[in-house]
């Protein structure tokens, strides 16, 4: 039988050889969505890779030890922090760290999920909103693959803020299309819980209120800017008065929380310098592939450094963009519109919550603050690029070549330097990736809780330690008290035991080993007796002076003594005392006392017990040198 006659007859015989599989069906019925899923499994397992070389940051570490320390109350789930109001990131970081204290794999877990939901949502709103085709992977690409939102899906307590306002704005964006599409004010509630969705991880989330009511305006009403507010206005009224109740709510209850004041720089030159590196140095260069170049900013992410000529190349490639955009379409000009409105009230919130803080100068270079911009950027995009679905008949049309253009090697040239230009963004956006990669895996916290826990471990019994600040690179001490190690280590898996007093004191050195420590300061003046130093006897309390003044502070006491029995003795600094005891023989004690003075004073208990100390210190504890 000839071979194509069999190749037949098998298929008659079993129609399941001849029929499609699951998979394949899938891909047939639509390639774009097979290429746009294949494209977001791509970036999130890229993701994924980059996120689990890392490990907690500073904020990390900090709202982990308030987590363990408390209880779930209201007070904790509405505390704001570092000008985030976010109940239910909170709530979630208390439950995540009682699975597993500091281990990172919840938390990887939760961003991967975050990640993949924003991207699959992203795409579906690029699918409602734009026209078909394959275009509409040019946004998606945009967005999945921006180097802005490395640190969201790689940080977690970025993510844990961000990813759920990503998300928030892509529904209440999706939500607020349906309602221009069908006027159903059932679609203006589902902006509002979208908005509230997201103000429930962080305060940000407020711009989508805005942000809605600009889209509206500027892609779903025709007409010039009056006509076209006063058509938003009158079609989706319900919704305006929806979210202006929440924001009426909402803003008062969130000045109302405590929180630090920021102190304001009120340089008009500190403002347009953050825009300048905001706008110009870390939104532009990033939508194309940028910033190529960062700079190690300790455990935190990297914070952008892009080449001078990346920066001015991204600008042009932009300008070119968008002129090329506008003569095309009406409804681009509107895109860009809405990017620069959004981009400016961004600016205009960082530039007023911001620039005060301690990192005010580099606040710009931070890319976690343009990832929601990122958004709407990508959909900006789209819309130039492709026009809006609804639009379609009214939009089309050639595109505006000129004639010049239009020879063949003119569009040979042209076809040659898209791909140049395309093929040169997916290399940067390549390198932009690796360089954040290779920042990311230097984690100095994980390195020294790492180290401490393995000398616990290790330790012998009954090691206590001092209760000191742990390096700046690990926790910078802006944060304190939870700074200190007794807070870092609360959602450890080994505590170390902190104490006051002991005979014997050790502490965490810089690396996170455990070593012998002491006291260093303003010692007591030698004693009159030559064997003895400064006797103390039952009935009268020695005065010992120092060899100058200790002003208030917590001071760390160490006194080395011989005594010729057991005993206690109390101890006088200023107006401070403490009593402690004293053991037959040649030893020693360390305590802690808030206190002030140029003179200490002992004083025994027992009248058949006498004490000899040449060797008193009132300073700040140190490691004993080797």
């Amino acid at each position: 039988m000839p071979e194509p006659d069999l190749a037949d007859y098998d298929a008659a015989a079993d129609p399941a050889l001849a029929a499609p599989g699951f998979l394949e069906r899938w891909v047939q019925a639509d390639r774009v969505r097979a290429v746009a899923m294949a494209l977001i499994v791509v970036t999130v397992v890229w993701r994924a890779v980059i996120a689990t070389r890392g490990y907690f940051s500073q904020d990390e570490f900090v709202i982990a030890a308030r987590a363990i320390d408390t209880g779930l109350t209201v007070d904790f789930l509405f505390e704001v922090f570092n000008g985030h109001l976010m109940p239910a990131g909170l709530g979630l970081t208390w439950l995540l760290v009682r699975v597993d204290g500091l281990a990172s794999w919840p938390w990887m877990l939760l961003l991967i999920v975050g990640q993949a939901a924003v991207s699959v949502a992203f795409y579906r709103l690029l699918r409602a909103l734009l026209r078909p085709g394959w275009a509409v992977l040019v946004p998606l690409c945009m967005f999945v693959f921006s180097p802005l939102t490395l640190e969201v899906s790689s940080l977690w307590m970025v993510g844990l803020l961000m990813l759920p306002v990503q998300l928030a704005m892509v529904l209440a964006i999706g939500a607020q299309l349906r309602y221009a599409r069908t006027g159903r004010h059932r679609y203006g509630v589902a902006v509002l819980l979208a908005v509230v969705f997201g103000l429930a991880f962080d305060t940000k989330a407020l711009l989508i209120v805005p942000l809605v009511f600009l889209l509206a305006v500027l892609l779903f009403c025709d007409g010039g800017p009056v006509a076209s507010v006063r058509a938003a206005i009158r079609r989706f009224w319900v919704g305006w008065v929806a979210l202006a109740v929440l924001s009426a709510a909402y803003v008062p209850f969130y000045l109302s929380r405590p929180a630090p004041r920021l102190e304001q720089s009120g340089s008009p030159g500190g403002a347009v310098a953050f825009v300048g590196d905001l706008v110009g140095r870390t939104l532009v260069p990033a939508l194309f592939g940028g910033p190529w170049r960062w700079t190690y900013a300790g455990d935190g992410p990297a914070l952008v450094d892009p080449p001078v000529l990346g920066v001015w190349a991204a600008w042009a490639v932009l300008l070119a963009l968008i002129v090329v955009t506008v003569r095309r379409r009406a409804s681009a000009r509107r895109a860009w519109l809405l990017l620069l409105a959004y981009v400016a009230m961004v600016t205009a919130l960082f530039i007023v919550t911001r620039l005060g803080s301690a990192l005010g100068s580099i606040a710009g270079l931070v890319p976690r603050y343009v990832a929601d911009v990122v958004v709407v950027a990508a959909l900006c995009v789209g819309v130039a690029l492709l026009g809006l679905r609804d639009r379609a008949e009214r939009d089309a049309g050639p595109w505006p070549v000129p004639p010049v253009l239009r020879e063949p090697g003119a569009v040979a040239v042209g076809v040659v330097a898209v791909v140049v230009v395309a093929v040169t963004i997916a290399g940067g956006t390549l390198w932009s990736f690796t360089g954040f990669y290779d920042n990311w895996q230097t984690k100095h916290g994980r390195d020294y809780l790492a180290t401490a826990e393995a000398e616990l471990a290790a330790a012998p019994p009954g090691t206590v330690l001092v209760d000191n600040a742990v390096p700046d690179r690990v926790v910078a001490g802006y944060f304190y008290p939870d700074n200190l190690q007794s807070h870092f280590f609360r959602a450890a898996k080994r505590q170390p035991a902190f104490v006051t007093a002991a005979e014997q004191l050790s502490m965490f050195d810089d690396t996170g080993r455990i070593r012998p420590a002491t006291v260093d300061g303003l010692d007591i003046v030698p004693g009159p007796a030559d064997e003895c130093g400064h006797r103390v006897s039952f009935g009268s309390a020695r005065r010992i002076p120092l060899e100058a003044p200790a002003e208030d502070w917590p001071w760390w006491i160490h006194v080395a003594y011989v005594s010729s029995g057991d005993s206690t003795v109390t101890f006088r600094l200023g107006e401070a005392t403490q009593v402690f005891g004293v053991r037959r023989g040649l030893n020693q004690i360390y305590f802690k006392l808030q206190a002030k003075g140029d003179a200490v004073q002992l004083s025994i208990a027992d009248p058949g017990v006498t004490l000899c100390t040449r060797y008193i210190s009132v300073g700040k504890v140190v490691l004993k040198p080797f």
